[in-house]
């Protein structure tokens, strides 16, 4: 017979007169953060409480889509000509229907005025949208996996880029956030975003415009802001970050939001390690801006950058 296991009093504590005392007082702080829910602190939403998006659920909505994409890849490598499209298929119709399930809880849990009256309905038109981009944005990965491997001598292939590189697996996750942005699902987006930043410490507003070609090397700490525009065949380095100089306010003090207030980046530009790059200005076409930079007006096309100069490169018009 097992001895018996007295019941565990830890979360007891007794005075020098013997009574039992509630160690952690509960009931005192549990009131106390009531009135700070329910009054002094309120951000509740009027109305009956809505269920937010699953983060968890997100991010197994972005292994599958990510396998989808690249099925031998990400997905089950004995795959043949003969079943690899029921995989595809398969997978997307469950990614693609728990995507709708977490669209339509963000658009209900912010309650937006844009989405006032949002049905399930809409979820299902707007998750549609969404998968029929996605070939198109598989062929844009083609060409970001291209980039990489031309752009770093330490890549040997294709596959090591694809599932080894962290600068790969945030540019997809943002291509996939971009597209729930521009369809307004911007919960979720947003969401997408913070899973990549977890997994690759790279910064991406699912709002930022993204071209071609596009290779972030290394990676960590590179942080790319909600009105940044990116051009076609641009490489960036670690820690490089394309911000906002300052945020405008209106005549009450609170912040303008939606603003364009970060960098354009042209075609065909460099930026190299811990550049910081700030405002609505422009980076004009096939410049380099070197590493450490901190950069708070426009170049012209063609210009090199450093810490201490702005010039032309050689030969340039």
């Amino acid at each position: 017979m097992k001895p018996e296991i007295p019941p565990d009093d830890s979360a007891l504590a007794t005075d020098a007169d013997g009574p039992a005392l509630k160690r952690w007082q509960l009931d005192r702080i549990v009131a106390e953060l009531r009135v700070s829910r329910e009054e002094t602190h309120s951000i509740r939403r009027d109305g009956e409480a809505r269920r937010a998006p699953s983060r968890a659920a997100l991010e197994d909505i972005l292994n599958r889509l990510t396998e989808a994409l690249f099925p031998r890849h990400y997905g089950r490598f004995e795959l043949d000509g003969e079943n690899i499209d029921y995989f595809v298929g398969h997978t997307l119709s469950i990614a693609l229907d728990q995507l709708c399930e977490q669209i339509h809880r963000g658009a209900l849990f912010v309650g937006d005025e844009l989405l006032r009256g949002f049905r399930r309905r809409d979820a299902i038109d707007l998750t549609r949208q969404f998968a029929s981009e996605l070939p198109a944005v598989r062929g844009v990965l083609i060409s970001d996996l291209r980039a990489a491997f031309v752009g770093d001598p330490a890549a040997r292939n294709f596959p090591e880029i694809l599932i080894g590189y962290p600068g790969m697996t945030a540019i997809i996750h943002h291509r996939l956030a971009h597209i729930l942005h521009r369809l307004d699902a911007r919960l979720v987006a947003r969401l997408v975003a913070e899973i990549a930043h977890t997994r690759t410490g790279i910064d991406i507003h699912p709002g930022a415009s993204i071209g071609s070609g596009f290779f972030i090397d290394h990676g960590t700490g590179v942080v790319i802001g909600e009105t940044a525009i990116i051009g076609d065949n641009v490489r960036i380095y670690q820690a490089v970050t394309l911000g906002a100089r300052h945020f405008p306010t209106d005549d009450e003090g609170n912040l303008v939001k939606g603003d364009a207030r970060h960098p354009i980046v042209e075609d065909d530009v460099v930026i190299y390690a811990g550049a910081t790059i700030l405002g609505r200005i422009t980076i004009g076409r096939g410049s380099t801006i070197g590493g450490n930079v901190w950069l708070t007006q426009s170049v012209p096309p063609n210009s090199i950058v450093t810490q201490a100069t702005a010039r032309n490169k050689p030969g340039a018009g």
